[in-house]
């Protein structure tokens, strides 16, 4: 199906949209640095929460969880959790909270508040710098690529070349469109900065959720008149030892695609995806577009509701049009064309499904949709990279008494030196798995044990945190060079590894300064191995309450990915129509709400108090 006037109309109504956002809000984002990075803190939670959901709605990992869904069934809800997609619940129940509480403009400045300042702390802030930098642009290369191979199943080249004055080789036609769309994220994105993206993305949201919806209706309208032809575990997300799913005689090439994913031994991938998951979420967000939107939010409060916000909005929404392409394309996969020059290529299953299935005005709108998904995440991830560049680099190294009009112009100019070289990256880069399996084989590779340890462990320093990411991030890197790939099999050994450096490097170098580790105690209020920092803090000041929430939060964090997971699992039994299943999950998630309710919502801690000193405020003001 080609695309008609209607189409190209909505999608072109969307566009200009979002650049109309980003023009009238540039004045109120010239204000300061902190309006134009962080929106002034003066977002809504509900608004930042819908814009984090929006950014993480990227076309590349829908087409990925699309054809995780068509080949493993309900078992691929579990497959997210190598990102890990339940970190939104560490955060939601108390990291969000403790980093917003920090009051930093970015990751790197947060360094300067946990390590003090001096020659460790500059190396700690200078490698979170560059990690951070080297994160945005890998993404915004991965989305670049991801964007143009989109495009171009549905706009052929032999249409668009007739009418430019050049001519542009095959094999950087992707490039090519993804630089007209970029162009759009760079307009408002810049201009506006976090305010522009946030409403932009609310707006997204909007376009993105009405897409799901038509998608499961299509979904379950074709289930009424056909059969699902599927193996018997495809219907379960309960699983064993062993996968135990087999196609034969029904898709017998799906066979073939598990066998290369490696994932037949689902029990150990399992409890090495729950082990590698638990650690990255504990070690909080990376210095990336979720981080700016939770520095963003107007207090610790907020910073909290926002990140439990994301999968209330996110997931049912997504998972409409993921489980609703994936009955679509199960019930008429002969209508596919999968074909690639190195095969059957399961990842062409959504394009594809979108071509043969999508009625006219309703492909404009999914596609205006997945544009919105692509235009979101790259516009935050610009804006976390401008502000690295200009509050950690420029106002820190260059000019710390630039004037607002000179930091506007940096933002301005950082935004597009970042542009021009994420779209220079995109084009050295042979594809966009290449890119993925860099940025978090390599780069996140090391990012986990020292991370972990500068929340949790007093005695951990600045010395600790860079010999931690860097033997973890080079060991990554070197890796595929000595086996025959990096996977999360590999993980256990990078930890090891990682771990060595960053408690080899604390020991090399003195403790943190004690007042800095005071102030940082008393600002944040972390719990874990703090008992010397403590003790001072105690003695200094009496009414002091130490945050002795561990048990609480880690039983919050229990339930919570249980009605994360919950939520998930609505909307696939919906399109399915097994209504049993539904209702005995519509239940759970009731009461894991409603424990939430007594155990999270009710005791959120008030804007810069941790837990424990809000319950002792009340307790006082009831005696």
């Amino acid at each position: 199906m080609k695309l008609t006037a209607l189409d190209i109309g909505i999608i072109f109504v969307y566009l200009f949209a979002v650049a109309a956002i980003g023009l009238i809000l540039q004045k109120r984002a010239k204000a300061n640095k902190e309006a134009y990075m962080l929106g002034g803190n003066t977002l809504p939670w509900y608004a930042l929460g819908l814009s984090n959901a929006s950014g993480m709605f990227d076309i590349s990992g829908t087409m990925w969880m699309v054809m995780l869904g068509f080949v493993y069934g309900l078992k691929s809800i579990w497959i997210p959790w190598l990102w890990p997609s339940f970190n939104q619940i560490f955060l939601m129940m108390f990291l969000a909270a403790w980093l917003r509480r920090s009051n930093v403009t970015t990751g790197a400045e947060w360094m300067l508040t946990r390590f003090g300042r001096g020659k460790d702390s500059s190396k700690s802030h200078a490698i979170v710098v560059i990690f951070a930098l080297l994160s945005c642009l890998g993404f915004l290369a991965y989305g670049f690529i991801g964007l143009g191979k989109f495009v171009e199943i549905f706009v052929p080249w032999s249409v668009v070349q007739p009418y430019l004055p050049f001519t542009v080789s095959a094999e950087f036609v992707p490039h090519f469109y993804g630089m007209l769309f970029t162009f759009f994220a760079v307009f408002y994105s810049i201009l506006g900065g976090m305010a522009s993206i946030v409403w932009a993305d609310v707006l997204q949201y909007m376009i993105m959720t009405a897409a799901s919806i038509v998608v499961a209706v299509l979904a379950m309208n074709n289930l009424e008149v056909a059969q699902l032809n599927v193996p018997a575990e495809w219907k379960t997300p309960f699983f064993g030892a062993t996968l135990n799913m087999d196609w034969t005689g029904i898709i017998d090439d799906v066979n073939a695609k598990i066998q290369t994913d490696g994932y037949s031994l689902f029990g150990i991938f399992f409890s090495l995806m729950v082990f590698k998951g638990v650690l990255a979420s504990l070690a909080g967000p990376t210095p990336n577009y979720d981080m700016q939107k939770i520095l963003s939010s107007r207090s610790p409060q907020d910073a909290a509701k926002m990140s439990a916000f994301v999968s209330v909005v996110l997931i049912p929404t997504r998972y409409l049009m993921i489980m609703g392409f994936t009955v679509l394309a199960i019930l008429n996969y002969d209508q596919l064309d999968l074909q690639s020059a190195s095969g059957i290529d399961f990842e062409r299953i959504l394009p594809a499904a979108i071509q043969k299935f999508a009625p006219t005005g309703i492909m404009g709108l999914l596609l205006a949709g997945l544009l919105a998904a692509f235009i979101g995440t790259f516009a935050g991830t610009l804006n976390a990279a401008q502000a690295y560049l200009v509050n950690d680099v420029y106002l820190r190294y260059v000019n710390p008494k630039a004037s607002n009009k000179t930091v506007t112009s940096m933002n301005y100019a950082t935004g597009i030196v970042v542009v021009l070289v994420s779209m220079a990256l995109g084009f050295l880069a042979k594809d966009v798995n290449s890119l993925l399996q860099w940025i978090v084989a390599g780069l996140y590779g090391g990012y986990i044990s020292a991370n972990v340890l500068k929340w949790y462990w007093w005695r951990f320093n600045a010395s600790g945190f860079f010999w931690g990411m860097l033997v973890g991030i080079v060991a990554a890197l070197v890796f595929p060079y000595f086996t025959e790939g990096l996977d999360l099999y590999y993980f256990p050994y990078l930890l090891l590894i990682s771990l060595a450096g960053s408690i080899i490097g604390t020991y090399l170098a003195p403790p943190t300064d004690m007042e800095t580790l005071k102030g940082f105690y008393r600002n944040v209020r972390p719990w874990g191995f703090w008992r010397p920092v403590a003790e001072q803090v105690k003695a200094e000041d009496p009414s002091f309450v130490e945050n002795k929430n561990f048990w609480l939060d880690m039983f919050n964090v229990l339930i919570g990915v249980v009605w994360q997971m919950s939520l998930t699992l609505l909307p696939i039994y919906l399109i399915l129509t097994m209504y049993t299943e539904l209702m005995v999950t519509s239940g759970i998630m009731l009461v894991c709400s409603f424990i939430l309710k007594k155990t999270w919502w009710d005791k959120l801690p008030e804007d810069g108090d941790s837990v424990a000193a809000t319950l002792k405020r009340k307790l006082v003001s009831v005696s």
